[in-house]
């Protein structure tokens, strides 16, 4: 499968390169996140940062909205990073082009980490955060009845996790989900060809996704352990609509169209986009290198999916 040829430079000339049989330490990948180059701002109408209460302590949300007057439908956003990497400013340009495609408010979430903040805290955070958004709509300009989930890779674990739980819990009313190559399983050695298949060589490593999943559940012993790992959910059914897109080369690529597969048997609608000359984390990738139009027709089926057109390829 041939890879997309701005991905195979990022491989060859700003990815970092660690001496042979060295594997990068949690230390290493947080240091590489805060080391990515700036890129340029795409304009959006108007950003603000503002912190909520969150369960146990301030969470920080960046909130975005597109011209016009509003009311606006929603979406919150959830930033990927394994779950223990990743902030507000790490996905800002992903987070504005969204906004740009939908025109929709966007509100991104800086919900706590692990290690330090192991499963549950993450997806704790993120409903709480779901919840003040949906109770606030009104003050932001936005339509709490036209509220989505959005998240790329773990953000879109966390995204499908905080349907989960508005469904189990009552609320808030989510009518959409957008799913970016998301991590939808634990990591357990030989269990998707994708993983044999770009677990090296594609940015994403199998020994980094084996490192995130033992920093993120440190206790199996939690109830509700299908909120780390949504495909083993005893009950798919009344989840919102869904959008999945994975990418040819991602160790992550089985695990998601396999999750979009059980949303569809469970009753629930899920168109699946598979970009196959991508790597993992290609909307980040693309923003590092100010080539966001490469991917605008990925942003434009977004944007087509939240705001209720058919998505197609």
């Amino acid at each position: 499968m041939a890879i997309h040829p701005k991905m195979k430079f990022f491989l060859e000339n700003l990815l970092p390169v660690y001496p042979e049989g060295y594997t990068p330490t949690l230390e290493d990948i947080r240091s590489r996140n805060q080391n990515v180059p700036k890129t340029t701002v795409e304009a959006v109408h108007q950003v603000k940062d503002r912190t909520i209460a969150g369960p146990e302590g301030e969470i920080p949300v960046r909130i975005y909205t597109p011209e016009g007057s509003g009311p606006f439908p929603v979406i919150v956003f959830f930033h990927g990073g394994g779950f223990v990497y990743g902030d507000l400013e790490s996905h800002d340009s992903v987070c504005r082009s969204i906004v740009k495609a939908s025109q929709h408010i966007l509100v991104a979430v800086d919900y706590r980490l692990a290690p330090e903040h192991p499963f549950p805290a993450a997806p704790n955070d993120c409903y709480a955060a779901a919840k003040w958004v949906y109770d606030h709509a009104e003050e932001l300009n936005g339509d709490k009845a036209r509220m989505s989930v959005a998240g790329d890779s773990a953000g879109g674990n966390l995204a499908t996790v905080v349907s989960m739980m508005a469904r189990d819990q009552g609320g808030p009313s989510i009518i959409k989900q957008v799913l970016l190559y998301p991590v939808t399983d634990r990591y357990e050695p030989g269990k998707y060809a994708s993983y044999g298949e770009n677990g090296s060589g594609y940015f994403l490593t199998t020994e980094a996704m084996g490192l995130f999943s033992k920093l993120y559940v440190q206790n199996d012993g939690l109830p509700n352990q299908h909120y780390s790992a949504p495909i083993n959910a005893p009950d798919l059914s009344g989840l919102p609509p869904a959008l999945v897109i994975t990418a040819g080369l991602d160790p992550l690529r089985d695990e998601g169209e396999l999750y979009a597969e059980k949303l569809r048997e469970a009753g629930v609608e899920t168109v699946v986009r598979r970009e196959e000359d991508q790597i993992h984390g290609f909307f980040n990738l693309f923003a590092i290198m100010d080539s966001r139009d490469d991917i605008k027709d990925v942003y434009d089926s977004i944007g087509s999916f939240l705001n209720g057109a058919a998505v197609v390829k």
